[in-house]
């Protein structure tokens, strides 16, 4: 087996959220983060022959953009160990203890009945990120006040604090839901978003709009206190 651009596209992303991994038998990928407040899911194009865990991710893609290997293939036959190959090297990569990592629940999140839902584009959430980089804002505010939807980059503990907003939908609601920016660990594109009332939301990345090969899910938890 091979690992296409897109799954290390994917794993790169999915250490930002954990730096151990582990991956069932199957073509899902999935992680958790430590503090169990996001969790991704995606859909590769390879087919995993077998359930394993990695303990440092970082590490583990740091060699395979060394250049240490020439287009390496990938051996899962051996039992405790993943064999890393290509013409002339070949590397054993030993596989930890699953039970020394965080993982992922084994069933599947049940979304609660959806309170809101808007679209972010890449080139809006891209501009969100930057605004929240430069000025240094923490918090991401969904606000609806009966007209408008937006996004609003802030600090939530500064009166006077900039302020950086995107205007993402209509609606006749009035709602406030709140994020932390460092916990919103997604991948750059078009994205449909779900939010309830028990502080949990769904990014689904747009693959209709953003025509990307990627499949991939993300839940993440809101913040309880209100703006």
């Amino acid at each position: 087996m091979k690992l296409s651009e897109n799954t290390k596209t994917i794993l790169r992303n999915f250490c930002e959220i954990n730096q151990s991994l582990y991956v069932q038998k199957g073509t899902t990928l999935r992680t958790i983060s430590g503090m169990k407040n996001i969790l991704a899911e995606a859909t590769v194009s390879e087919s995993f022959p077998r359930d394993f865990a990695i303990y440092d991710l970082g590490q583990f893609l740091g060699g395979l953009s060394s250049q240490i290997y020439e287009d390496p293939e990938f051996d899962f036959t051996p039992d405790t160990y993943l064999l890393i190959k290509d013409a002339h090297t070949k590397v054993k990569y030993f596989y930890c203890d699953p039970d020394l990592i965080t993982t992922p629940p084994d069933k599947a999140i049940e979304m609660p009945e959806v309170a809101a839902s808007f679209d972010v584009t890449e080139s809006q959430w891209l501009r969100i990120r930057k605004a929240s980089n430069v000025y240094s804002l923490p918090d991401l505010c969904l606000v609806a006040d009966g007209k408008n939807i937006t996004l609003t980059v802030k600090d939530k503990k500064n009166s006077t604090s900039n302020t950086y907003s995107v205007l993402v939908g209509k609606t006749d609601k009035t709602f406030e839901y709140n994020f932390k920016m460092e916990n919103i660990r997604i991948i750059a594109g078009t994205y449909k978003v779900y939010v309830t009332d028990n502080l949990l939301s769904k990014w689904v990345l747009d693959t209709d709009i953003a025509n990307s090969p990627l499949r991939l899910t993300y839940y993440i938890a809101m913040e309880p206190d209100l703006v």
